[in-house]
């Protein structure tokens, strides 16, 4: 018995993975896992072909009260499109979340999903994230139009989408933190 055993662990083990992949209490963090193993940083857009956020007009819902992300041209911005049942979304909060504790008194962070705020602040309160959340209740500028989550937008002073990042990415990377740095210094 103990021969068949060991022959066959690695079916048995495999097998095993697989089911729990249909339990909803463990499928979520194995998926996570998964996406936080497979991060890593974003790249930057070659510089020609960085289009301009021409349009800033998008109405977002922050703890009640309406917002637009006018306010937010000529400044660094990064916006990230995610929700709480998305694995590669929540394998890159911890990511975010570090970057925004670095830089959320200079860049303006906009993490925007369209579930409701119930939802939301269970997750938020849950993980002990402190990054700022709104709600999609309009539709976002053409250019920042995008159907997969999670995806990240990383915007220059001037405009310029220096990253679009969809799927997971290490948000508090070095190469990372060097392009927002970079994006500041720019008078």
């Amino acid at each position: 018995m103990k021969a068949t055993l060991r022959k066959y662990w690695s079916t048995i083990a495999l097998a095993i993975i697989a089911i729990l992949f249909f339990i909803p209490q463990t499928s979520m963090p194995i998926k996570v896992l998964y996406h936080e193993l497979l991060s890593f940083s974003p790249s930057e857009i070659d510089e020609d072909e960085q289009l301009v956020l021409q349009d800033y007009d998008w109405n977002l819902i922050a703890a009640d009260k309406a917002i637009n992300l006018k306010q937010s041209k000529g400044k660094v911005t990064l916006i990230n499109i995610w929700a709480t049942w998305c694995p590669p979304c929540v394998a890159e909060m911890p990511s975010l979340q570090s970057l925004y504790d670095s830089y959320g008194d200079q860049v303006d962070f906009y993490f925007v999903t369209a579930e409701e705020q119930e939802i939301v602040d269970r997750f938020m309160k849950k993980k002990g994230y402190t990054i700022p959340i709104y709600l999609q209740r309009f539709s976002p500028p053409a250019q920042l139009e995008e159907r997969s989550i999670p995806t990240t937008f990383l915007i220059g002073k001037e405009g310029k989408i220096v990253i679009r990042k969809i799927g997971a990415a290490d948000w508090n990377s070095e190469s990372t933190r060097a392009i927002v740095q970079e994006l500041l210094d720019v008078e």
